[in-house]
């Protein structure tokens, strides 16, 4: 029997660049929902339980570090998984003490966040 698909939650406000992930992860059997601001995100925690959550630090509505903090307060078990660009890498690390999985690097390869966002839910 199959395993159930993973559930992700994929948090950024660049439209183009969630469409991509959007597609790519689908492609490779994940479930994938996604959310252009940390409001959008709070809400779909709210309608459903994510396995993974890749969450971009830099928004415009919400700091992903502001957004980290109501999804861990909401699921404590919840792994994120921070993407970060524009020279902010000590901010991602900040975000780890406050319960982020791991981080990567815009632009980041899809294979290697694929292969974190399988670890962070146990899958690897």
């Amino acid at each position: 029997m199959p395993a159930q698909p993973l559930r992700l939650l994929l948090v950024d406000d660049e439209q183009g660049f969630v469409n991509v992930l959007c597609k790519r992860f689908t492609k490779r059997g994940f479930d994938v929902v996604t959310a252009l601001s940390g409001s959008e995100a709070i809400h779909a925690l709210r309608e459903q339980d994510f396995d993974v959550c890749v969450l971009d630090l830099k928004m415009e509505d919400m700091d992903g570090i502001e957004v980290l903090k109501v999804l861990k307060k909401m699921s404590p078990d919840l792994p994120v998984i921070f993407l970060t660009g524009h020279g902010s890498e000590r901010a991602a690390i900040e975000g780890l003490r406050f319960g982020a999985t791991d981080y990567l690097m815009k632009p980041c390869d899809f294979e290697a966040l694929q292969a974190r966002v399988l670890k962070a839910a146990g899958r690897d």
